[in-house]
C-alpha cells in the first residue's frame, strides 16, 4: 500500500515538474551574458565558454544563421533583442503613426530617439509581422522587448518627458476604452480636455495599451517557440522619480507587466545616467523587491549595465563594481552594454572572464 501511495506521489510530482517546466516554473541557470555581437571576441580567438558567457543578446537585425549555431555549439543561450515601439524609419513613410503632442504637433526625436503612435493598427501589424518572421527564421531560447514606452527619452541625466500621445487613434481608443465623452474641438482642445479632467484615467489607459502590446507579443513567441522567454529592456527609475514619470509619462506599470514579461532587464546605464557604479547594486535589489522575485518561479532579473565609454569612460573598477552590482539581491543574470566594449579592452575582458568564471564555482558549492 505505502508502495502504490509513494509511486503515484512520484508519478504525480513529476507531472508537476513537467508542467512547471513548461510553464517556465522553474529556476533557471544565473546567466553570463553579453549584449552585442559576439564576433568580437570570436575574432579575437576566444571561445564563449572560456571566457565565462552562457548567453548572447544581440539585435535581431545582426542575427545570422552561422552566428546562432556558433553560440550554440559553444552552449550559450541565444536572445534576439526586438526594437518595439521605435518608429524610425516608418513613422516618415506612415505620418498616421506619428506620436503627437498635447499641442497637436507631430513630436521631434527625443534625443536619438523616434518613438510611435503605439495604437496606429498599420504598426502593430508590421510589427508582429516582423516578430513572426524573426520566430520562424531562428530558434531562439528568447526574444526582448526594446523600445517599450511612449514617445520619450529616458537615458540621459536630464531625461526628455513629452506628452503624449494625442492623435486621432489615441484619443479614439482612449474614449472607447474608458467611455469617456470627449467634447469636439481641435486635438488641443481634447489633450486639454483629458489631461483637465480625465488625468487618471488617461495615465492608466497609457500603462494598459503598453501592458497590452507585452501580452500580445508573448502570444507570439509562445506560439511559436513555447520554451522562449520574453525578456524587456526597460527603464530602471525607482517610484516617484522625476515625479512618477515611469508610470506617468512613459506608460510602465510593473503591477501589469509583472504577468506576461518574464524576465526584467533594467537599463541601469550608470555613467550614461549621471549615477555612482553603487547605483546599480542598490536599483536591482530594489526592483527585486518590488517585484517580489523569488528564485524558484518567474519573473526574474537580469539586468543590462553599461561597459561603453560613451558618454563618459567607464573604468575597469567601475565596471567591475556594476557587474557585481548586477547581481545583486533579486537578480539571477547579468549581461553589459556592448560586447564590442569589452572585448577591444583587454583588462575589462579579464574582469568578466574572472568574474563569470567565479559565479560558476559559487554555484557549485551552493
Amino acid at each position: 500500500m505505502h508502495y502504490k501511495i509513494n509511486t503515484v506521489c512520484v508519478i504525480l510530482g513529476l507531472l508537476v515538474l513537467n508542467l512547471s517546466l513548461l510553464n517556465g516554473q522553474t529556476p533557471t541557470k544565473t546567466i553570463k551574458g553579453i549584449y552585442g555581437s559576439p564576433h568580437a571576441f570570436w575574432e579575437k580567438g576566444y571561445h564563449l565558454r572560456d571566457l565565462g558567457i552562457n548567453a548572447i543578446f544581440v539585435h535581431s537585425g545582426s542575427l545570422t544563421p552561422e552566428m546562432v549555431e556558433k553560440a550554440k555549439s559553444e552552449k550559450a543561450s541565444v536572445f534576439a533583442e526586438f526594437a518595439t515601439l521605435n518608429g524610425k524609419n516608418y513613422v516618415e513613410k506612415h505620418p498616421e503613426a506619428w506620436a503627437v503632442n498635447e499641442r497637436g504637433e507631430k513630436v521631434e526625436a527625443a534625443s536619438w530617439f523616434m518613438g510611435v503612435c503605439p495604437t496606429e493598427p498599420g504598426f502593430r501589424e508590421y510589427r508582429m509581422n516582423q516578430l513572426r518572421q524573426l520566430l520562424t527564421e531562428y530558434e531562439l531560447d528568447g526574444v526582448w522587448m526594446d523600445y517599450v514606452h511612449w514617445h520619450a527619452q529616458f537615458e540621459d541625466p536630464e531625461p526628455i518627458l513629452p506628452e503624449t500621445c494625442f492623435n486621432a487613434s489615441c484619443i479614439t481608443a482612449f474614449s472607447k476604452d474608458t467611455g469617456t465623452q470627449i467634447p469636439d474641438g481641435t486635438t488641443t482642445e481634447k489633450a486639454t480636455f483629458i489631461l483637465e479632467n480625465k488625468q487618471e484615467q488617461w495615465r492608466d489607459w497609457r500603462c494598459k495599451v503598453i501592458y497590452d502590446w507585452t501580452k500580445a507579443v508573448k502570444q507570439i513567441v509562445k506560439q511559436i517557440r513555447p520554451k522562449a522567454l520574453l525578456g524587456l529592456y526597460h527603464c530602471p527609475w525607482v517610484d516617484g522619480e522625476f515625479d512618477d514619470a515611469r508610470n506617468r509619462i512613459l506608460g510602465l506599470d510593473y503591477s501589469l507587466l509583472q504577468n506576461s514579461i518574464d524576465v526584467f532587464s533594467p537599463m541601469v546605464y550608470h555613467e550614461r545616467m549621471g549615477r555612482s557604479p553603487n547605483w546599480v547594486s542598490q536599483n536591482v535589489s530594489w526592483l527585486g523587491k518590488k517585484l517580489k522575485i523569488e528564485k524558484k518561479s518567474y519573473p526574474k532579473i537580469w539586468p543590462i549595465v553599461q561597459a561603453h565609454n560613451s558618454p563618459g569612460i567607464v573604468t575597469t573598477s567601475e565596471f567591475e563594481t556594476v557587474l557585481k552590482g548586477g547581481l545583486a539581491s533579486g537578480s539571477s543574470g547579468i549581461m553589459m552594454f556592448t560586447s564590442n566594449a569589452v572585448a577591444e579592452d583587454e583588462a575589462k575582458t579579464e574582469i568578466m572572464k574572472r568574474f563569470y568564471i567565479s559565479l560558476d564555482s559559487i554555484r557549485s558549492s551552493d
